[in-house]
């Protein structure tokens, strides 16, 4: 009758078999640089900022830890096959559904593209960590604030076009005069694409005028301050506020 062996484990809280000082550095490593990246997504308000970037890139790296260290309790027994790569490959996988969650679509926009690669790149810079391959997930970061900060600045100069801006409309207006599609054909003609309408509130003024206030969201590569200067000179806008932002990545 055949018998099963069966290796013993090492003492749980032994700081060597996969939990010594390599393993932390490689860890803190992880977190570094992850943290990094995600600083630069916080910093430019995205959807996925510095907590979500940090945490994927340690758990990627604890996950190759316990993919190289965690299973020698059975290496070695018999019948038993050892394939590390295999969680490796499944890290790969599963943080697709993260990336998914970030990219959506408005009207014929698509946002989250580079915020999701970035989710990607991050992963694998936290894998690069805990295999053992510091270097290579150093260098993977400063590709990341090569492409995110610096072609922008490239593409730009070679295309010879401004930047494209998006724009934060708020008005005051009178209502039923027609005076929203109006401007909402000025900003078109003007060159501005419009991403989004809300109206905050409206009011009743002595039982027959009302009055409005609505927020515009465009977005365009020329000023927007020669479309707020006639907006201001129509009849019935009472009160025309601007804000405006770069957007060089997504």
């Amino acid at each position: 009758m055949a018998t099963v062996e069966f290796a013993s484990a090492p003492p749980l809280f032994t700081p060597g078999s996969g939990q010594g000082v390599r393993q932390f550095t490689e860890l803190g490593l992880a977190l570094l640089m992850s943290s990094l990246i995600g600083l630069e997504r916080e910093w430019r308000q995205k959807s996925a900022g510095l907590r979500t970037h940090t945490l994927v890139g340690v758990g990627s790296a604890l996950f190759m830890e316990v993919s190289i260290h965690g299973f020698g309790a059975v290496v070695g027994l018999q019948g038993t096959a050892l394939d590390p790569s295999r969680v490796a490959a499944q890290i790969v996988s599963g943080i697709g559904f993260i990336g998914g969650g970030l990219i959506f679509v408005r009207r014929d926009a698509v946002r989250g593209l580079t915020t999701a690669a970035t989710i990607w790149l991050t992963c694998a810079v936290g894998m690069a960590c805990g295999g053992g391959l510091p270097l290579l997930g150093v260098a993977a970061t400063l590709v990341h604030f090569l492409v995110v900060r610096g072609f922008p600045v490239i593409s730009r100069r070679l295309a010879g076009a401004p930047a494209v801006e998006r724009i934060e409309l708020r008005l005051s207006y009178r209502t039923r005069r027609g005076l929203l599609g109006r401007v909402l054909e000025l900003c078109t003609t003007s060159g501005f694409r419009v991403t989004g309408v809300h109206i905050e509130s409206e009011a009743q003024e002595k039982g027959k005028v009302r009055e409005a206030d609505v927020v515009l969201n465009l977005e365009g590569r020329v000023s927007a301050h020669p479309l707020v200067e006639e907006l201001t000179d129509w009849d019935g806008i009472l009160g025309v506020g601007l804000r405006t932002h770069h957007d060089s990545t997504e």
